[in-house]
């Protein structure tokens, strides 16, 4: 029995999200011109708010100094190269979407921290309810298809498992 190469497949979901990623950043920066306008107000329950975010996802780690960026460039280019071994032993159209998904999250965010020493942070949800307004962290694309990559990695995991424990 063959195995399927889903490599082609990971690295079109990782170029898709890469490019969503880096022309959501240029439209923002450049035509948007968010840095000067700051926020703008789309819908009730949603923002685009310019944060330049010297951390790592949700503002983590951002207390770490001016070499603080090329740390944290050096940590996701190794965690890209895992996932790119990963990817060569992904065995279902699920797991190679979302390595892809996460690998091209990461290089966008290594993109970010080259070129202006922070990543660009723009999409920011929020809820105003009676006990108080509630505001998540600020982020981009790159970091949403990290997110939703790990979220389907670990919802394949807990689903395969299963499938291999139910009694025959």
């Amino acid at each position: 029995m063959t195995r399927r190469n889903f490599i082609p497949l990971g690295l079109m979901a990782g170029l898709i999200v890469l490019a969503a990623d880096q022309l959501s950043k240029w439209w923002v920066l450049h035509g948007l011109d968010l840095p000067d306008v700051r926020q703008v107000v789309l819908l009730p329950v949603l923002n685009l708010t310019m944060v330049w975010n010297r951390g790592v996802t949700f503002g983590m780690l951002n207390g770490l100094g001016n070499w603080g960026h090329s740390v944290l460039t050096g940590i996701a280019l190794c965690v890209v190269v895992a996932l790119g071994f990963w990817l060569r032993r992904a065995e279902n159209t699920l797991t190679a979407v979302a390595i892809g998904a996460i690998a091209g999250g990461a290089i966008g965010n290594v993109i970010d921290r080259i070129r202006y020493g922070a990543v660009v942070d723009f999409i920011q949800a929020h809820v105003n309810t009676p006990w108080g307004d509630f505001s998540w962290y600020v982020f981009n694309v790159a970091d949403a298809a990290i997110v939703c990559g790990v979220a389907a990695l670990l919802f394949d995991s807990w689903f395969s498992k299963r499938r291999q424990v139910r009694p025959a």
